[in-house]
């Protein structure tokens, strides 16, 4: 069930959403070669405790940390023991935070030191999926029309859309209503309103779409190992606009 929020509770929604994207800034300027990433979760952990919030994802459905760190062919939810960061790796940092009893997540894609065009440009693309994702987004507009523009920006471009995971609803609890999938036909899906928040997260693959689970039961790998990007946003819908609660 889809449940809206009110203009104040999205109104903190952005305030929380502010302290996590000031957070996520700072773990990725430490995202760096010779890291390991147990410290940067460790980091995240402490600065989530200033800001007088609470982790969302540590602990939820067992996960061990309050930092996703997937890295390369790690899609999403990469569990941060005994990893450190490499020169050249490229690293998805995911975080969301429960702030004033509200949810936000964000997500971003991290190039460690130097890098070939084409992974630039294979990053950029996921990120650039992200803000074409959130054009879609009006009052009016199915849920389907933030896949469709995904979709079409990233094979255009000659990538994969990960089909296998979607985006979500987001507020009330870490994961909501409705699904948010990053691919599709436009047309299609529930109407977005004034009061929907949720989670905009085009995940995508150098090689095929297809993901698989690690044995610790939590990480989505690329079944092929090819690189994969992954880039996020809480946003919400008013009468005017698409807000994006974690710029």
């Amino acid at each position: 069930m889809v449940k809206l929020k009110s203009a104040a509770e999205i109104k903190i929604m952005r305030e929380g959403g502010k302290i996590l994207a000031q957070i996520l800034r700072k773990v990725s300027r430490k995202t760096k070669a010779g890291t390991r990433a147990e410290d940067l979760n460790n980091f995240a952990e402490e600065e989530i405790r200033n800001y007088g919030a609470q982790s969302a994802f540590k602990n939820y459905e067992g996960f061990p940390a309050a930092l996703c760190v997937s890295i390369n062919s790690e899609v999403v939810h990469g569990v941060p023991a005994g990893k450190m960061i490499k020169e050249g790796d490229v690293v998805g940092l995911d975080l969301g935070i429960k702030y004033k009893g509200l949810y936000t997540d964000a997500a971003v894609t991290v190039i460690v030191g130097k890098a070939s065009p084409e992974i630039k440009k294979f990053v950029k693309t996921c990120e650039f999926a992200l803000e074409q994702g959130i054009a879609a987004v009006k009052s009016g507009n199915r849920i389907g029309e933030i896949g469709a523009a995904i979709q079409n920006f990233v094979e255009s471009r000659g990538y994969s859309v990960v089909c296998q995971l979607v985006g979500h609803g987001v507020g009330y609890a870490v994961h909501e209503a409705p699904a948010v999938p990053n691919f599709g036909k436009r047309n299609q899906g529930i109407i977005m309103q004034p009061g929907l928040t949720f989670c905009i997260e085009p995940m995508i693959n150098l090689g095929a779409g297809r993901v698989e689970t690690q044995d610790n039961g939590h990480t989505f790998i690329t079944a092929d190992r090819s690189l994969s990007a992954h880039f996020e946003h809480t946003v919400a819908v008013t009468d005017k606009k698409c807000l994006v609660l974690t710029r």
